[in-house]
C-alpha cells in the first residue's frame, strides 16, 4: 500500500477543517445588520414536541439562567433570544478552546395557530419553554 503524500494529507486536512468550521459557523452564527439595536446573533438548537395539550422547546442554552431568556410570541412564532456570557470570575482566564458560543442569540420558532401561555424550565443544560395551549 502506497505511503500518503504528506502534501496533499496537509491540502485534504486544511480543506476538512475549513468546511468543518464553515459548517459550524452555519449551524450557530447567523450575522445580522447592524442597523437599530439589532446585532451580530447566534440560533442555538433547539427541539420541537407537540401533544394535545402543550408545545414543549428544548433549547441548548448551557449556563443560561432560563428567567434571563426573553420568549415572545410574534407574528406566529415565538421569538426567544437573551445573551449568554462567560462567568465573571472567567473572564480573565487563558481561553484554550471555547466551541460554546457566547454574546446575544436569537431563534424564531413557528407555531401552530392558537394561543398559549408560556412557562419556563431547567433541564439538563437546557432552557425549556412550555407552552400550554389555551381555547
Amino acid at each position: 500500500m502506497p505511503t500518503k503524500d504528506p502534501i496533499n494529507w496537509m491540502l485534504s486536512n486544511a480543506i476538512e477543517t475549513l468546511a468543518r468550521a464553515e459548517r459550524l459557523h452555519q449551524q450557530f452564527l447567523r450575522l445580522q445588520p447592524l442597523t437599530g439595536p439589532r446585532e451580530p446573533s447566534w440560533e442555538p438548537p433547539i427541539d420541537v414536541l407537540e401533544t394535545e395539550r402543550e408545545v414543549l422547546i428544548l433549547i441548548a442554552l448551557p449556563g443560561v439562567d432560563p428567567n434571563e431568556v426573553v420568549a415572545e410570541i410574534d407574528k406566529g412564532a415565538l421569538v426567544v433570544s437573551g445573551h449568554r456570557v462567560l462567568p465573571a470570575e472567567l473572564r480573565n482566564a487563558r481561553i484554550l478552546r471555547l466551541e460554546l458560543p457566547q454574546g446575544r442569540f436569537e431563534r424564531r420558532i413557528p407555531l401552530p395557530l392558537g394561543r398559549y401561555a408560556i412557562t419556563r424550565f431547567a433541564a439538563n443544560g437546557c432552557v425549556g419553554l412550555r407552552l400550554a395551549k389555551s381555547s
